[in-house]
């Protein structure tokens, strides 16, 4: 197996991606899901489903770092990211911030690139590599 640039380019995409929701986990994880729960609730789902935020925002993380099952771990954060912006954002799907920028330009970037790691897959530079 020799790897691309390309390879190295979707290691680079897997571990910023994976890196940067596993953040919002860590929170989830020490501050809990309360906040989730009251946004479910507002929009007539039950707060049960807040704990599906673990799995987008922690497995399917870990999944796209490491490399394992990575097309599932794109699934998951890309399955979080459209609830959140449906949940917590749906307002701003068409105003701008205060710099200019669209107003849901970051949670659009990681549903974005979710997408774009399912499509293509991992890359050599994985578990999933056959």
């Amino acid at each position: 197996m020799v790897a691309t640039r390309s390879d190295f380019g979707l290691l680079l995409m897997r571990v910023a991606l994976g890196g940067l929701v596993l953040l919002h986990g860590i929170a989830k994880i020490t501050g809990g899901v309360l906040g989730i729960q009251q946004l479910l609730v507002a929009h007539g789902l039950p707060p049960a489903l807040s704990y599906g935020a673990y799995f987008g925002e922690v497995l399917g993380p870990l999944l796209l770092i490491v490399g394992w099952q990575a097309r599932i771990g794109a699934a998951l954060i890309g399955v979080n990211m459209a609830a959140a912006i449906f949940l917590a954002h749906a307002g701003e799907l068409m105003k701008l911030d205060a710099t200019g920028g669209w107003a849901i330009e970051l949670q659009a970037i990681y549903l974005l690139g979710a997408i774009g790691l399912l499509l293509t897959g991992p890359g050599r530079l994985s578990f999933d590599t056959r």
